[in-house]
């Protein structure tokens, strides 16, 4: 049971899991303002069971599609590896597809639509004859439309239509959506950073292959700087109580992030993976800044 329930953490992709259950929290404590979190603990749970599904048939339908790519560049994930069966592997993704299909539509119409759009832009992403995949710029916009613009905008308003029947987009998320969204194109492009070798045998266009990992890496460093500094700027100028704290917490990681940028070596593979997984811790409290920040 125990190496069954390994085999599944590993496939789901758990930096993009844990992502997901960081994302779906604090938008829905920013969208119920902090007050009366417990009073609509159903439509979190339903919700962030939706997307977690979704997330799993995503990443899931992309590992049964690169199997052999996989073989090359992360031999270690269940299916490549051959821990995990590809009949199991789909009946996985269409259990995964099928819950977050029918949670979302009984939890609200909003949230089934999203779901439904996110759901085919994944497989869009994976799967001919669209194989978005396979260019950077289709690549880079599936991810940063999906983590940076449908889930901010769309899980905050799902939450606050269900909460308190409004759908009014405050400022605030629209300042970390516009963050999401660079920091999703950044995640596009540290990605395929390890992924150089199998990606040329198998000709995907990724920007590491095309123009070098060095232009990669430094491409999302300049975009992440600029990302930074335009939300320090908000959380200065902005009319709200207590945004000192997302200042003083953003330009910590702000210099933790540069720091993780000057540490790679390119020419090593395993400092190239543990860059790109302390990366996503960026991403992560990034998420936990803000939703304490609006319990203060």
């Amino acid at each position: 049971m125990m190496k069954s329930l390994k085999i599944f953490w590993q496939f789901s992709r758990p930096h993009t899991i844990i992502g997901s259950l960081c994302s779906i929290s604090s938008l829905y404590v920013l969208a119920s303002k902090g007050h009366l979190l417990f009073a609509h603990l159903w439509l979190f749970a339903a919700t962030l069971l939706a997307a977690l599904a979704c997330n799993v048939f995503i990443v899931g339908i992309n590992q049964i599609a690169d199997i052999e790519l996989d073989k090359i560049n992360k031999p270690y994930l269940p299916l490549a590896a051959g821990s995990l069966t590809m009949l199991a592997a789909k009946q996985i993704v269409w259990a995964c597809l099928f819950i977050s299909l029918l949670v979302s539509i009984l939890t609200s119409y909003l949230l089934f639509l999203l779901i439904l759009v996110i759901l085919l832009i994944g497989a869009a992403y994976s799967l001919p004859p669209l194989s978005l995949k396979k260019h950077h710029l289709p690549a880079a916009l599936a991810i940063t439309v999906v983590r940076g613009l449908l889930v901010n905008v769309g899980i905050f308003l799902h939450f606050q239509y269900a909460i308190d029947h409004r759908l009014q987009l405050p400022d605030y998320i629209v300042c970390l959506t516009v963050f999401m969204m660079a920091f999703s194109i950044a995640i596009a492009w540290f990605k395929d950073l390890p992924d150089t070798d199998g990606d040329q045998q198998f000709r995907i266009k990724t920007l590491a292959v095309l123009y070098s990992k060095k232009n990669a890496l430094y491409g999302g460093m300049v975009l992440l700087s600029i990302a930074y500094a335009y939300l320090l700027y908000w959380s200065y100028v902005a009319d709200y109580a207590h945004t000192r704290f997302l200042f003083l917490g953003n330009s910590v990681l702000f210099v933790f992030f540069l720091l993780n940028y000057f540490s790679v070596r390119l020419n090593n593979q395993v400092s190239i993976k543990y860059f790109y997984l302390r990366f996503w811790v960026f991403f992560f409290v990034e998420y936990w800044l803000f939703a304490i920040w609006i319990l203060l």
